[in-house]
């Protein structure tokens, strides 16, 4: 029996499981190409309407942290700045929860050391504890620009070092997918921050950083199989679609399995770090790196590849063969057996099934080869 009708003995999950499944990603690639499209816009729109939530840290000035209460909450610390002489129109009131244990955080622009002082005192007296358990944290501005900057001299640098390091070791347009994806995976996080109102903090531009290396990896993962295919199918006159669905199939399973290893971390991380324990530093992380990683899989599946395929479409040897690729039986004959021999067969099968399967709305008379015969009249 040939591998082809044993794929077909077994299920979707034992065909995802050997890698032996047969969607056409190349055909569906204008869905992923608009999808993306659409993340993008709403990202640029948000960023150039609303901007990012940014934290204390790049915004700098001072934030008072205060035990709540049933009879103080962020309406009675916002009356309390105010009467102090704060403005309170662009202030944030949070109000954190820590286990059973629930704080309310006001940050506002700088302050003098004598309005932080007094602030503190009447947050104090007006939560009923003592004035030690009122924290005052107080940061620069330029402490969040030195760290923004130094963040993207760090992220263009990584570009580049990465653009050369692809471009040597497999070729040019596989360096521009590569860098499209990544650049498309930081974007979108980016505006889902926007649009959500996520507090970016150091830690989330730590995870964005991160996002990179693991958006590099699963692109790298399938540009690897698909470089190993084009020099399996050189003999033969496999179009480049043909080539990137026979890659992406057959690491599937592969580049779902490590985004299911690296994502469950992160979830047990946002879950038990911030949920159980309360610590507001790693859900701010945890949330960049799910988000992050969430994108980055999908960008090695539905833009890295699709775009490598349109790139390598244009070399004289794909361009004659742009537009035609092979779906169903064909795709999933190449998945299984990693050639294209045989693949005239399976089409001859196919074309024998359907001309001998009879289709629902046929009558009987329509399959005949010849018109029937009129029938003769009895005689009375």
């Amino acid at each position: 029996m040939s591998d082809t009708r044993i794929a077909k003995r077994r299920g979707l999950l034992g065909r995802l499981y050997h890698g032996e499944t047969a969607i056409d990603f190349y055909g569906r690639r204008r869905y992923g190409f608009l999808f993306s499209g659409i993340l993008v816009i709403v990202t640029l729109v948000s960023l150039l309407t609303s901007g990012l939530n940014l934290g204390i840290d790049f915004e700098g000035g001072v934030a008072w942290q205060v035990p709540a209460s049933s009879t103080f909450g962020t309406d009675e610390a916002r009356a309390v700045v105010e009467e102090n002489g704060v403005e309170v129109a662009n202030a944030k009131v949070q109000t954190l929860k820590s286990g059973d244990v629930e704080s309310i955080r006001i940050q506002v622009g700088d302050q003098t050391t004598e309005v932080r002082s007094a602030v503190q005192a009447a947050l104090a007296e007006a939560a009923g504890v003592d004035v030690n358990d009122v924290s005052v944290s107080s940061v620069s501005s330029s402490w969040g620009r030195s760290i923004t900057e130094k963040a993207v001299r760090a992220l263009v640098v990584f570009l580049v070092l990465v653009s050369i390091y692809i471009a040597w070791r497999f070729e040019w347009r596989m360096a521009v997918a590569a860098i499209a994806a990544m650049l498309h995976d930081v974007l979108i996080s980016v505006g889902i921050y926007s649009v959500f109102r996520f507090e970016v903090t150091p830690a989330t531009v730590v995870a964005f950083l991160t996002i990179l290396g693991f958006s590099l990896y699963d692109t790298i993962v399938v540009f690897d199989k698909v470089q190993d295919n084009i020099e399996r199918f050189a003999a033969t006159r496999t179009g480049m679609a043909d080539i990137t669905n026979v890659s992406m199939n057959q690491v599937l399973m592969r580049s779902l399995n490590t985004s299911l290893a690296a994502v469950l971390p992160v979830i047990s991380l946002l879950v038990l770090g911030s949920g159980v324990f309360g610590a507001v530093a790693l859900r701010e992380f945890a949330v960049a790196l799910l988000v992050g990683l969430s994108i980055g899989s999908y960008s090695s599946i539905f833009v890295a590849s699709p775009l490598l395929a349109v790139l390598k479409e244009r070399e004289p040897r794909f361009k004659n063969l742009r537009g035609l690729h092979s779906t169903g039986p064909e795709l999933e004959h190449m998945v299984v057996t990693g050639t294209s021999s045989g693949l005239k067969n399976v089409r001859r099968q196919v074309q024998a099934d359907e001309q001998t399967a009879p289709s629902a709305n046929v009558t009987p008379g329509a399959l005949l080869t010849h018109p029937p015969r009129p029938r003769k009249k009895r005689r009375r």
